[in-house]
């Protein structure tokens, strides 16, 4: 009893050393003064002038932009990297897949400072372009290693299976393999997706002038000191990821649940076939027996 306690204390500690200081920002976004020690009223007047903050809004549309096309692009590219990584074998399969943690081991800055001299040595002006193929660089580590694991688990004879029965490699991979490894699509898009937002340092040394991101825009005002402004702006986007994440949960856990109803309604029908076929074996032979 006192163990059981003692755990579920931890969690809790655990789950507020995490989200106080998010509690904490929403709450002094709605503070009608600029000091973050004071409280002087609730208002709505720092959402307000959110959205008449050029630099704000400017940072904001280069980092919805480069985070979506930075996600699709590093999952496509991510995912059939992962499915011609899965069909190695031996040496070469482990030699790639040093490879592939490399790009997660190495320090950001040694990433960004890298990037930034390859773009350098290709004449490459640093800007929106740059920044955007930075972020795909980045992101498609995590995908494979986010689909790798779906295509473990996957039976390797469904492929085969599909293609002796007719269908053509395009069509067996989207009705057979594609639903199957779905999950860790999604999952390496999203985590794809929230890397993109997040990142500073990369994104530091290969944008240029006229292109930054929030991360770089905050770093910026936050030398100046802390605009409440961006407490509204951080709010939103807290609310609108939390509010994706429950809406992929909830459908991924339908659709599981869905499957389990399919399957075991074949279940079914595989039974009830079978005490059919029983049921006229066994009268057969009861007349074989009469006669």
């Amino acid at each position: 009893m006192v163990r059981r306690f003692i755990n579920k204390f931890y969690v809790l500690l655990v789950f507020l050393f995490l989200y106080a200081p998010i509690f904490v920002l929403m709450v002094y976004s709605f503070n009608d003064s600029r000091s973050r020690g004071n409280w002087e009223g609730f208002t709505l007047r720092w959402y307000v002038e959110l959205f008449s903050d050029r630099q704000i809004m400017s940072a904001l549309y280069y980092t919805i932009i480069i985070g979506v096309l930075s996600a699709v692009i590093s999952t496509i590219i991510g995912t059939a990297a992962a499915i011609g990584l899965d069909r190695l074998g031996g040496f070469r399969r482990e030699l790639v897949m040093n490879i592939t943690y490399l790009p997660v081991l190495n320090p950001d800055i040694v990433t960004g400072i890298a990037l930034m001299i390859l773009f350098v040595f290709a004449r490459l002006q640093l800007g929106f372009i740059t920044l955007l193929l930075s972020h795909i660089t980045f992101n498609i580590p995590y995908v494979m290693l986010s689909v790798l694991p779906k295509l473990k688990q996957l039976d390797k004879n469904l492929y085969e299976a599909a293609l002796d029965l007719g269908a053509t490699p395009g069509y067996a991979f989207k009705t057979v393999i594609l639903p199957e490894i779905m999950p860790g699509v999604i999952t390496g898009a999203l985590l794809a997706f929230t890397l993109s937002i997040d990142d500073f340092v990369i994104s530091f040394f290969t944008t240029g002038s006229g292109v930054s991101n929030l991360s770089i825009a905050i770093y910026s005002m936050a030398r100046r000191g802390i605009n409440p402004r961006i407490n509204a702006l951080s709010t939103l986007m807290f609310l609108i990821v939390l509010a994706l994440l429950i809406i992929v949960n909830i459908r991924m856990s339908k659709e599981n649940n869905g499957k389990g109803e399919k399957n075991y309604a074949s279940k079914k029908q595989v039974f009830a076939s079978a005490s059919s076929s029983d049921r006229v074996s066994s009268s057969r032979l009861y007349e074989l027996e009469q006669q």
